[in-house]
């Protein structure tokens, strides 16, 4: 949803961007394509943006629940483009990209990511608000992930909630003990009862920057053991992404795993890596998981370390996408569970659906486009 807000966040993210002592600036630290390392320069100029931020913000807790200054581009003039005009016209996109999902595809559960509240979720589903469930991940800041599913289908109430929350998921990027490290996104349960039987379906938004197991137009390829930061982050997520899917398969098999894996797992699949591979170490990813003290694992690859034989699971392949959709090939997938996959008498497929956008809209309605596929359940 491209740090999908209400006006009121993206008027909060003006404010802060356009304060003198920032002017836009980007607080993130620009690593060059085929480097690990950002230069010396580089670091103290994202470091003198990261506390002119936090001092507008008037925080850090702040500061991380405001959509960053460079969210909705890099322009020259942003103050000319990031107008209240623009950023209604990207949740009109946005509204009527949903609403055309509801109403001509019949899409019945929708996962969203990068989105920040409940609100910004109901505004999107527009004339069908008030026919859809909406639950929401807490989280320390801006991007969080949710669902909405049709109130037609009977949810079921496990800790109190139909929805539960993966706060594990959402690891700090930084090691050590400073108070102000950014954590990346939650994922988040839920549990519905179609045709009679428990379907659980779990939303995740993994660690960006990892995304390639080959290089490819520029972005290099990585293993999840390279010395690489961003890779780093994601390795420590595989465990616990394996330990949540495994327990709810236990639970639950009949479950769906989609969402921004930000990961060619699809890649990785046909890359027909051996077992003893898989590992660094050599061992089977069916055995125990083991992590360093920084939650670091042996684990060279996210796929075939959580598709290890128990659960089951099978990529969705994604067949077609139109007019629009092939930025960011990839990173976007539904996976579902041997049971699931069983049950279907029709060949499993995927495709990408357009977002619904202005010319010219300064602002866009979202930098990927939605994933959709109808399962037999």
């Amino acid at each position: 949803m491209a740090w999908a807000g209400t006006i009121d966040d993206f008027k909060r993210h003006v404010e802060v961007c356009s304060a003198p002592e920032v002017n836009w600036c980007d607080s993130r630290i620009k690593i060059p394509r085929g480097t690990q390392h950002a230069a010396p320069e580089e670091e103290i100029r994202a470091k003198r943006c990261r506390e002119a931020t936090i001092e507008a913000a008037g925080g850090f807790e702040a500061m991380m629940m405001t959509a960053p200054c460079n969210a909705y581009g890099k322009r020259k003039h942003p103050a000319r483009a990031e107008t209240v005009e623009n950023y209604d016209a990207k949740l009109s996109g946005l509204r009527a990209t949903i609403e055309n999902l509801i109403q001509n595809e019949n899409i019945k559960v929708i996962a969203f990511q990068e989105v920040k509240s409940r609100e910004v979720i109901e505004q999107v589903l527009g004339e069908f608000s008030g026919q859809f469930n909406v639950c929401v991940a807490p989280h320390d800041a801006f991007q969080t992930v949710a669902f909405a599913w049709d109130k037609s289908i009977s949810s079921i109430s496990f800790a109190g909630n139909s929805c539960v929350p993966n706060l594990d998921l959402a690891i700090t990027e930084q090691f050590g003990d400073e108070p102000a490290r950014h954590r990346v996104r939650p994922g988040l349960a839920l549990r519905l009862v179609i045709n009679g039987v428990p379907v659980t379906f779990l939303n995740i938004h993994l660690k960006s920057g990892c995304a390639n197991l080959k290089t490819d137009s520029g972005f290099m390829g990585h293993k999840l053991t390279d010395p690489d930061p961003a890779c780093e982050v994601l390795n420590r997520q595989v465990p616990i992404l394996e330990d949540w899917v495994a327990n709810v398969a236990r639970e639950s098999p009949r479950f769906v795993l989609f969402g921004d894996f930000n990961r060619r797992i699809d890649e990785e699949e046909r890359a027909l890596v051996a077992k003893s591979d898989v590992r660094t170490d050599g061992t089977d990813p069916a055995e125990p998981n083991t992590k360093d003290e920084w939650g670091r694992v042996k684990s060279s690859y996210l796929w075939q370390e959580i598709a290890d034989g128990f659960p089951a699971m099978h990529q969705v392949p994604l067949i077609s996408s139109e007019r629009g959709c092939n930025g960011l090939k990839g990173l976007d997938h539904i996976v579902i569970s041997d049971a699931i996959k069983q049950s279907q008498t029709r060949e499993l497929s995927s495709r990408k659906i357009t977002v619904v956008k202005k010319r010219p809209q300064p602002i866009v309605t979202s930098d990927h486009c939605p994933s959709v596929t109808v399962l037999e359940l």
